[in-house]
C-alpha cells in the first residue's frame, strides 16, 4: 500500500488523512472561515505523527471538487505547493466520490446518491455503482434540488449533507427517504480512494492539478493567495 496525504477543504469541514502502513491517520476540524489557516498545521501534525517526512510520501491528493470555489482552490494550492517541494506526483480526486465512498463503509450500499449543499439554491449530485470499484453512473452536475433525477436502481442508498438543506425540495421522492445526512466530503476516504487511482496511474505533475468547477469564478480571493503562497514556502522550508 503506497503512503499518501490526502486534503480536503471543499466543504464546512476541512480535513487532512495520511494512509501509511495500511493504515489511515487523520485530522479535522469545521469551520469553513478557517480552512487556509487549519490545513498545514494538520498536515504537519499527521507527519510528526507517522514519523515520515512529506518526502517519504508516495503522492498528495486532494478534494479536486465539485464544492466551494475557495475550499478546492485552497486545497489544490496546499496540494500543488507541497507537491512541487517535494517532487510528489499530485491526485485530483472527486468529492462526491469519496462521499460514496463514505457511505458505503457505514451502510453498505453498493448503489449511492451522493448530494452535497452547493449554497445559493442549488446542489451538486453525482450517482455511483460499486462492483470493486467505483463507476459513475451519473457524473457530477450542478442543479437545483427539484432537478436531481438518480437513475431507479433497487438498493440506491442517498447520502449528504443536501437533502439536509433542502429537506422541502426532497421531501416526496422515494430515493431521499433514509438520506444519510451528515455524510461530506472527508480525506480519509479520499486517502483510500487514491491508492487505486496512484496505481491506475492517474497522478499528475503539480502543476497539471486542476480543481473541478461547476460554477463558474474567475479571481483568486486575498484568502486564497495567501493559503497557496504558505503551501508553497512550507513545501521550500521542509525540502
Amino acid at each position: 500500500m503506497p503512503t499518501i496525504l490526502a486534503i480536503e477543504t471543499s466543504a464546512e469541514l476541512a480535513s487532512c488523512a495520511l494512509l501509511v502502513n495500511d493504515v489511515v491517520l487523520e485530522r479535522a476540524t469545521a469551520g469553513v472561515r478557517t480552512h487556509s489557516q487549519s490545513i498545514l498545521p494538520m498536515v504537519q501534525e499527521l507527519l510528526r505523527e507517522a514519523g515520515i517526512a512529506l518526502a517519504g510520501c508516495d503522492a498528495i491528493a486532494f478534494g479536486a471538487g465539485p464544492g466551494s470555489f475557495t475550499g478546492v482552490r485552497t486545497a489544490c494550492g496546499v496540494a500543488q505547493g507541497l507537491a512541487y517541494g517535494a517532487s510528489l506526483p499530485v491526485l485530483p480526486m472527486v468529492t462526491l466520490a469519496a462521499m460514496a465512498e463514505q457511505c458505503r463503509a457505514r451502510s453498505g450500499a453498493t448503489e449511492v446518491l451522493a448530494v452535497l449543499d452547493a449554497r445559493m439554491g442549488e446542489v451538486y449530485w453525482a450517482q455511483y455503482r460499486f462492483d470493486g470499484a467505483w463507476r459513475e453512473v451519473m457524473a457530477p452536475a450542478l442543479n437545483a434540488p427539484q432537478a436531481v433525477a438518480p437513475l431507479a436502481v433497487d438498493g440506491l442508498q442517498a447520502c449528504g449533507n443536501g437533502f439536509e438543506a433542502y429537506a422541502d425540495a426532497f421531501a416526496g421522492h422515494a430515493f431521499a427517504a433514509g438520506a444519510m445526512t451528515d455524510i461530506v466530503p472527508h480525506a480519509r476516504e479520499m486517502a483510500l480512494l487514491a491508492a487505486g487511482a496512484l496505481a491506475a496511474g492517474q497522478g499528475v505533475p503539480a502543476a497539471q492539478a486542476q480543481p473541478i468547477y461547476l460554477r463558474n469564478k474567475i479571481a483568486f480571493t486575498t484568502a486564497e493567495r495567501l493559503v497557496i503562497n504558505e503551501a508553497n514556502a512550507a513545501a521550500k522550508a521542509g525540502a
